[in-house]
């Protein structure tokens, strides 16, 4: 299958795996709630399936390099299914924890092979484009999930999960009907037979990669978490509103990764979008401290988006070209990585947020700023071992 069949088809998979998971995000709580969850328990269900994500992406990455990726995405995919299912049909709350620890461990696959896939399919050069495509779907499924969940909340609470189990059945048929595999029998493996180490993944300056992303991860989540009480504050500003204003962010965020993205780091290169992305996030923090009504809410939280749209695609690409391990091996450890920020950055951003308001912000700026100064630490340390590397 050729790069440009195989894109749109990954973007559907993609997309309708965000769609089956965002499906599930306005109802979750309430459905908790109905089976006696306190709010400590609420927090620890959605934890747990982030913390699965963090332990188990790496080692389907490790697989889809020795088996192929279709097999380990279909396993993502069906996992995805039996999770909501499970959920849909939990009348306690220990069964609704653990659909949700079966559905981190398994649905961990997706991400980091759809990443590898695209890594498989594409030149260096077209890299950027194929993981903001990539991105952009996750986005736009992000948008479209919540709002049909909400819609099909007033039918019944376990509603949402059935739709969604569904989605995930009709995303594993066109999978299993469509997708064709991307690695060859002759280079499964190819890169490396065993194993790798974090710790030696994560030597040299590559390593740096995986920590900024890693900055950039807590970023985003403290803002995710926080947005809401602080638009209440500055702006008061309710629900209706936040749920414009992310939609905004969101679609100016995919549609960043998916067209512009591919040609700027086409003409200039993914260190300089990342360079780019990194500097317009921080500035993005540092406008939405002046946030006093929707519009400036809307403009600012949208220059944020766009910035840190397009920084994920492009550390994508780039450490797939420079890792000595398998495409899956480096992508599982991205998405490890961003598991980590969004299990941290949540709590994090609700501290600072106590201390002041504007904390979470001022704090997203300073981590923008040690994110570029650790691009130019790579930079530096690529220069010296691997000079075509950056």
């Amino acid at each position: 299958m050729n790069t440009k069949k195989a894109l749109p088809v990954l973007f559907a998979v993609m997309f309708l795996v965000m769609v089956g998971f965002g499906i599930i995000i306005p109802v979750l709580p309430f459905y908790a709630e109905k089976m006696g969850a306190s709010p400590t328990e609420l927090g620890l269900l959605m934890a747990v399936y982030s913390l699965m994500q963090l332990l188990f992406a790496p080692m389907w990455g490790r697989i889809s390099d020795r088996i192929g990726r279709k097999p380990v995405l279909m396993i993502g995919i069906f996992g995805l299914a039996i999770s909501f299912f499970l959920m849909a049909i939990s009348s306690q709350l220990w069964m609704l924890f653990a659909a949700r620890i079966i559905g981190g461990l398994l649905s961990s696959a997706n991400m980091p092979t759809v990443m590898a896939y695209v890594a498989d399919i594409t030149s260096d050069e077209d890299r950027g484009k194929g993981m903001g495509i990539i991105g952009a779907s996750v986005g736009l499924g992000f948008i479209l999930g919540p709002a049909i969940g909400g819609i099909f909340s007033k039918t019944s609470l376990s509603m949402p999960f059935l739709i969604a189990g569904f989605s995930s059945l009709l995303t594993f048929i066109l999978v299993m009907l469509i997708l064709k595999e991307s690695l060859s029998p002759e280079h499964r493996g190819e890169r490396t037979t065993k194993r790798v180490p974090i710790r030696q993944t994560l030597s040299g300056p590559i390593s740096i990669l995986y920590f900024l992303q890693l900055f950039i991860s807590l970023s985003l989540a403290g803002l995710e978490a926080t947005f809401a009480y602080f638009a209440a504050a500055k702006a008061g500003l309710g629900t209706i509103e936040l749920g414009y204003l992310f939609m905004i962010m969101g679609l100016a965020g995919a549609i960043v990764q998916g067209g512009l993205v591919g040609i700027l780091t086409k003409k200039f290169g993914d260190g300089f979008v990342i360079q780019i992305g990194i500097v317009v996030s921080a500035i993005g923090f540092g406008l939405i401290l002046l946030v006093d009504n929707f519009t400036t809410a809307a403009v600012f939280l949208t220059i944020f988006g766009i910035g840190n749209g397009v920084i994920r695609p492009s550390v994508s690409a780039l450490l797939t070209k420079t890792s000595k391990t398998g495409y899956g091996s480096t992508t599982g450890l991205l998405s490890s990585v961003d598991s980590l920020g969004r299990i941290i950055g949540p709590p994090l951003g609700g501290w600072l947020f106590s201390l002041a308001v504007g904390m979470p912000y001022i704090s997203g700026m300073i981590l923008s700023v040690i994110a570029f100064f650790l691009y130019q630490v790579y930079k530096s340390m690529s220069k010296k071992t691997e000079p075509a590397s950056s």
